[in-house]
Order: structure tokens, then sequence, then C-alpha cells
């Protein structure tokens, strides 16, 4: 294997962001796979749950490769793990073509949930940890720019994917030769950032930051780290915060119509549509605005911020949400803006604890409570919300009961970020390292 590329003298480090931004951005495209799920349901004669597997699937393989493969790229370095997550997001999209050219679904779900989600977690940690080293003074917005990155994919992603199928034709050979273009344009787009990702230089001071490449002070291995009370209680703090933001995002544009369903001016489907494109801005300007407020009033702090007033918010919607939509959107976006802070800051407060030696794949276990959340979320809204409507309630009391958890749910995330302490130093890698060169350095 060869080693991570070492930036040669005088290069600058704002050239890894954009390296960083080229993956994300390309494997941001897995939140708009609904853009898919129409045409596939009409020419592979689907229904919605059959149509959803390959996302679901890739959700999944997200935080599984990034929670067993972070290691390795630790190990192999950033330009290793872009490789991997180019050659396996594009050829997933590849294997879909062949799948929706021949009819066979299961190729598709092959393609894009299984090869193609292990490039979605290996590509999600492949800078956190590079991008940490070379901005130690400013680790929050970072890890914002690139992480942002994986928040506006679908801005991007969702009317380019609209068109093509437009211009290709909806039917099975229109996707698949829509899946072909996917894979070979965003294998190009990523190589950009495979071939301009640099790492840092031990030895030698970044240029623009206030400390060295390398920031002295805590390390602990990833084997370590899931052995302190400190990663478990992150652990917590993530899994709530993104449950409380992914429980509105999943079912945004039903929610906002059952609240004013029996008001004089019930919300149309464009409107709904519209509210939902304000919480992916929402979600986006929060990982980068957030993140980098972090830099100034610390983790902790930022962090009682996204739990506290996210529960506090959730009040205000469950109390007077039904009473002006405007309070409703204003209130749902602050806590979208919170759902994407919490992932952009969650790396910069990793380093903060644990220290930039193993960070990535740190990072990437981490991520499993993403994948615990993303089934928690938005199983708690929609099945109250069917249990309250089946019981004949209508508008906002479909969902008081899902919110009142979802409260619950921040304070013990709350509680959780009010626990976390410095690791201890017996978890330090520091200490084993000494005890090795001790061990070696006595007679035989």
């Amino acid at each position: 294997m060869s080693s991570p590329p070492l930036a040669p003298p005088g290069w600058s480090r704002w050239l890894v962001p954009p390296a960083a931004l080229s993956i994300h951005l390309s494997i941001g495209q897995a939140y708009a796979w609904s853009v898919f799920k129409p045409p596939l349901e009409s020419a592979l004669h689907l229904d919605g749950t059959q149509s959803a597997l390959p996302f679901q699937l890739a959700i999944v393989m997200l935080g599984l490769s990034a929670a067993f493969g972070g290691t390795l790229v630790e190990r192999n370095g950033p330009r290793w793990a872009m490789t991997v997550a180019l050659v396996c997001f594009s050829s997933g999209f590849v294997i879909s073509a062949l799948g929706a050219e021949t009819k066979q679904y299961w190729l598709i779900v092959l393609g894009y949930g299984f090869v193609g989600g292990i490039g979605l977690g290996i590509g999600y940690i492949s800078p956190v940890s590079t991008l940490i080293k070379w901005f130690p003074d400013r680790p929050g917005t970072a890890t914002g720019i690139a992480i942002m990155g994986f928040g506006g994919g679908a801005l991007i992603a969702s009317p380019w994917s609209a068109q093509m199928l437009g211009s290709f034709g909806t039917g099975h050979s229109g996707i698949a030769l829509a899946f072909l273009v996917h894979g070979l344009s965003y294998a190009a787009f990523m190589t950009l950032g495979v071939l301009l990702v640099r790492v840092p230089r031990a030895d030698a001071p970044v240029a623009g930051a206030d400390g060295p490449a390398v920031v002295e002070g805590v390390r602990v291995s990833a084997r370590n780290a899931v052995r302190t009370p400190q990663f478990w209680l992150l652990w917590i703090v993530l899994c709530t915060n993104v449950t409380a933001g992914i429980g509105i995002l999943e079912k945004a544009a039903p929610m906002i119509t059952d609240f004013f369903a029996d008001s004089s001016t019930p919300v149309s489907a464009s409107a709904a549509a519209g509210f939902v494109a304000l919480l992916s801005a929402a979600n986006m300007a929060g990982r980068i605005g957030w993140s980098s407020a972090s830099d100034r009033i610390g983790r902790k702090n930022i962090y009682r911020l996204y739990l506290g007033a996210g529960a506090l918010m959730y009040l205000v919607i469950a109390v007077f949400g039904d009473s002006a939509k405007p309070l409703f959107v204003v209130c749902a976006l602050v806590i979208l803006s919170f759902y994407g802070g919490g992932f952009a800051t969650v790396p910069a407060y990793l380093k903060d604890l644990f220290g930039t030696y193993e960070v990535g794949a740190i990072h990437g276990r981490l991520l499993t409570a993403w994948s615990t959340a993303g089934v928690l979320g938005p199983l708690i809204v929609n099945w109250i919300a069917d249990r309250q409507k089946r019981a004949g309630e209508h508008g906002s009391a479909l969902y008081t009961l899902s919110f009142g958890i979802m409260i619950a749910l921040l304070v013990v995330g709350f509680a959780a970020n009010e626990l976390v302490r410095p690791v201890h130093a017996r978890h330090h890698v520091r200490d084993e390292r000494e005890t090795a060169d001790a061990q070696r350095q006595q007679p035989a």
C-alpha cells in the first residue's frame, strides 16, 4: 500500500476542503434517491416499500462500512479512502444501470444499496481526520465545510436527475442510461478530490494555522475509545439529536399539510414541497454555521444549544404550532439547522476528547448512532401518526405524542452531554507505546 500523499512545502491548506467537498457533494446524492422511485415503480412494477430497498440498504451499509472501515481509512490515508469511495459509489451506479436495462431489480439493490453504500460510508469519513489535521485552529469550520457538502448533494442531484430522466425517458432503458451517466459523472468529479487531497507534514507547521499539523496532547486509539464512557455518551448525544431532526425531515410534507388541514388556508402540495426545500437549506446551513460557531463557544456549549433549544422548539410546535404557519416553519427550520450542525460538529468534539490519532476511525464507529436514529425517528413519527389516525384523530393531534417523545429524547441527550468529561489518561495511546518501548528495551 502506498503512503498517504504528503503536501509539498508551501501547499495551501485551503485546497483540502474542495477535495473533501468533491467527495461529499457526490455521495450526498443519496438523499435524492426518491427521484428514481416513481420511474422504477412504474417500469419494474414495484411498490413503495420495494423501491425504498436500495436507499435503506445504502444507509445501513453507510453505517457499517464507516464503523468497520474506519481503521483502514486511518491506516491507509485519505487518497486510498477516496479512491475506494469513488470505485464503490460509481460502480454501484453502473451495476444498477445493468439491472435496470435487464429488468433485474436485485442488481439495483445490490449495486446502489450494497456496493454504493460501502462507497457512502468510506467516502463520508475519508476527509475528516485529514481536515482536522490541516485546521487544528478551526476543526469545526473545516469539518463543517465538508459535511455541508453531504447535505447539499441532493440539492444538485435532485433537479439534475429529474432532468436526465425527462430527457432519457422513464422506461427501464431511460433509467439505465441515467444510472450510467450518474456513475461516470460522479467518477470524474470524485477523481478531482482524489488527485487534490494531501496530508500535512508532521514535522512542519501548517501555513496559516496557529499550531502544528499534528496536534499534541490526547492520543486515544479507536479500540480504546469505544471502551470509554465518553464515546457512548457522545453516541447518545448524536443519536438523540439526529432522531429529533430526521423525525421531521422524513415526514415534512405530510406533516405541515396535516397541521393546517383544518385551517382556512390549508397548505398546498407545491407549498409543502417548498417547505421541504427550505428544510434542506436549513440542514445545509446549520452544518457550516453552527460547527464554525463551535470553534468559538466550545463543543459542549454548542450541543447544549442543539439539544436544549431543540427541545424548546419542539415544545413550541406542539403547543402553538397549529396557530400560525410562520411559527411552525421557523421552529422546524431551527430544529433542522441543529440536525445538520450536530453532524458537522461531532468530528471536532471527538478530536477534543480523543485527539487526532485515530479520529476518523472513531468517527466511523460513532456513525452507528446515525443508522439507529435513521430507523428510530421515522418509526416514532409514522407509527404514532398512523395509530392516531386509526383512532379518529386528525390535524396536529396526529403528532402531539411523537413530539413529546422527541422532547424527552432531547432531554436525555442534554443530560448525556453534561456528563461528558475528559478521557482518563489510562486510555491514552502514549502510555501503551511507552510500555511497549520499555519492553523492547529490556534484555532477552
